[in-house]
């Protein structure tokens, strides 16, 4: 049974759509063990993004949000509600069912009344315990008038690492002394490099010398043992700027060093199926706290990866982009790469 006042949602291929006056929100308390994490509770009437949402509870074995729900619930992630107007706000909620804290980066994409993707946008929930369930909101503004009363909503893409190896691009810093990320990458005629990031952001120096010890884990954050890890770009493709000879350095507060990460994503017939490792553990010297970063490698059939040694960034400009909100050292433009090396 739904509230007069409500709109009852339509979901159409896996993507929730709800008209500009409401939204209802779907059955969340089908498992008796899930638990709310203390610092957002789930309370009825409006929600924090304005949409209406329903108290009614959905039969067993049933769900209040009609049709094939694959859009719509993904990797513990699940979107609840949505409401439109001038800024498109949709609910969603993240169930952890690991042994530890996880933190999780999701992928929304807003379509069209006709289906057409308008934008993307990622959000990161931080800290999630075990078995516990967090209650988010994502708001999308500046959409076309004409696609604010009929958004649709869908989840692309789920990746999660543990809380205490999550990369750290900003904010406090890490009881360790320094920040490792990855940024964005470059790609080009299936050749691909991403750069790992390191900064100092404790009070005392910071050594390193050598390369970055790696991990490879698939979507489950398995261990991916079937891929060789090779020194130096140029055992995949030369020109990538992630060679050179390791040399010491000595990083002072403030001071960051990067370290490439090269391959490619061709697929030979009969040689083996593709291999995806969307993580890498990282340890940026040994003993050091490994990190979890997403450079999501599409290794194909290769069966290697090179890495380059770290190499002091001495940029100091101001923010030009990529994942980490930092500047990164310009590599050479792979467009003028070999297709073959």
């Amino acid at each position: 049974m739904r509230s007069a006042s409500l709109t009852l949602p339509i979901v159409v291929a896996g993507v929730l759509l709800l008209t500009a006056c409401g939204s209802q929100k779907a059955d969340s308390q089908s498992d008796g063990l899930k638990q709310t994490q203390e610092d957002s509770p789930d309370l009825p009437g409006k929600s924090s993004c304005g949409a209406q949402t329903s108290n009614t509870s959905a039969a067993p074995g049933t769900s209040v949000l009609p049709g094939d729900p694959s859009g719509l619930e993904k990797d513990g992630v699940k979107i609840t509600g949505l409401s439109g107007g001038d800024r498109v706000c949709a609910e969603f909620e993240v169930t952890n069912h690991e042994t530890e804290p996880f933190t999780y980066m999701i992928t929304f994409t807003f379509l069209s009344d006709s289906g057409e993707a308008l934008t993307s946008t990622k959000q990161t929930v931080p800290s999630v315990k075990s078995g516990r369930t967090v209650k988010r909101t994502v708001a999308m503004g500046g959409l076309p008038s004409d696609a604010r009363g009929q958004a649709r909503v869908q989840i692309a893409e789920v990746r999660s690492v543990p809380a205490d190896e999550a990369p750290s691009e900003g904010g406090s810093c890490p009881p360790s002394g320094v920040r490792v990320y990855a940024d964005d990458g470059d790609a080009a005629m299936g050749l691909r490099v991403v750069s790992l990031h390191l900064e100092n952001c404790g009070t005392g120096t910071s050594r390193l010398n050598g390369y970055p010890q790696l991990q490879l884990l698939d979507e489950g954050h398995k261990p991916v043992n079937s891929v060789k890890i090779l020194h130096g770009g140029s055992a995949v493709a030369t020109g990538t700027g992630a060679d050179g000879v390791p040399q010491l350095l000595v990083l002072k507060p403030g001071e960051r060093a990067y370290a490439g990460l090269v391959w490619r994503n061709t697929v030979e017939a009969g040689v083996g199926n593709p291999v995806n490792a969307p993580y890498v553990r990282v340890w940026a010297k040994p003993g050091a706290d490994p990190v979890m970063v997403i450079p999501e490698l599409d290794l194909g059939t290769t069966g290697q990866l090179g890495v380059g040694p770290w190499k002091k960034d001495e940029t100091n400009g101001p923010v030009t982009g990529g994942a980490s909100g930092m500047q990164s050292p310009e590599p050479p433009s792979l467009s003028a790469i070999p297709a073959q090396s």
